[in-house]
């Protein structure tokens, strides 16, 4: 990887920014993700947190306690590295998805855009494996694609107020899941009683940066009884 791939610029007194290549892209968030999983392991002095996106990380450090050249040189020393789509080589999370009714109340919408049935939107949105570019928005919301192409659908012209906890939604080649409830403006075409986000959880999130994530069609009977059974987050219907 060339250095005109990298660009490392300030954002503040106590903030560096990485940036990649500018595009939504597997390998380009890979690069993201391993490069912020080498910089918390390096453990350097002052640096307080790293959080990667989809395509740059930003570290956030003490100006007090930080040798900010020194840090600069090891985030670029680390960004020239190659990277894996490591994602790739483990299991997807299932996920499972009632797309049937009020769960999925923009599933029409998204299937008039495509030209299509909503049961053919349904058969491509889970058959793809997702990545998890990134974590934001909401604790434990998952910015998750790459979405085919035919049923990636614009965000609504008017956002919801209240978008309830667990709904799947389209946001152009982005897809994602609600982790509670909250205004949105995403096309919603499915609820999932899964829930990404527990605090009073072992593990708050369910998801994290690289996982590999795919949707399972459930008929509502289906989703009420996971509902009951308060589901783990691996789906073995």
């Amino acid at each position: 990887m060339s250095r005109e791939a990298v660009r490392i610029v300030p954002a503040g007194d106590s903030t560096l920014l990485v940036q990649f290549e500018n595009r939504i892209d597997p390998v380009v968030n890979a690069r993201a993700i391993a490069l912020a999983r080498a910089i918390e392991a390096a453990a350097i002095a002052g640096v307080r947190d790293v959080v990667p996106t989809y395509r740059s990380v930003a570290v956030f450090f003490d100006p007090l306690r930080t040798n900010v050249d020194g840090l600069t040189r090891a985030i670029e020393r680390e960004a020239l590295r190659p990277a894996h789509v490591a994602a790739d080589l483990a299991p997807p999370i299932r996920v499972p998805v009632c797309y049937e009714g009020d769960c999925g109340p923009d599933l029409a919408d998204v299937a008039s855009f495509a030209g299509m049935s909503p049961d053919e939107v349904v058969a491509i949105h889970t058959a793809a494996a997702y990545r998890v570019f990134m974590l934001g928005f909401l604790p434990g919301f998952a910015y998750m694609g790459i979405v085919d192409d035919r049923i990636a659908a614009p965000r609504r012209s008017s956002p919801r107020v209240r978008v309830p906890r667990g709904s799947v939604g389209i946001a152009g080649r982005q897809t994602g899941i609600y982790p509670s409830d909250a205004p949105g403006g995403w096309q919603l075409i499915g609820r999932t009683p899964i829930q990404p986000f527990n605090i009073a959880g072992p593990s708050p999130f369910l998801f994290k940066a690289g996982d590999s994530v795919q949707f399972v069609a459930v008929d509502r009977a289906e989703f009420d009884r996971l509902v009951r059974l308060k589901p783990d987050s691996t789906y073995k219907g």
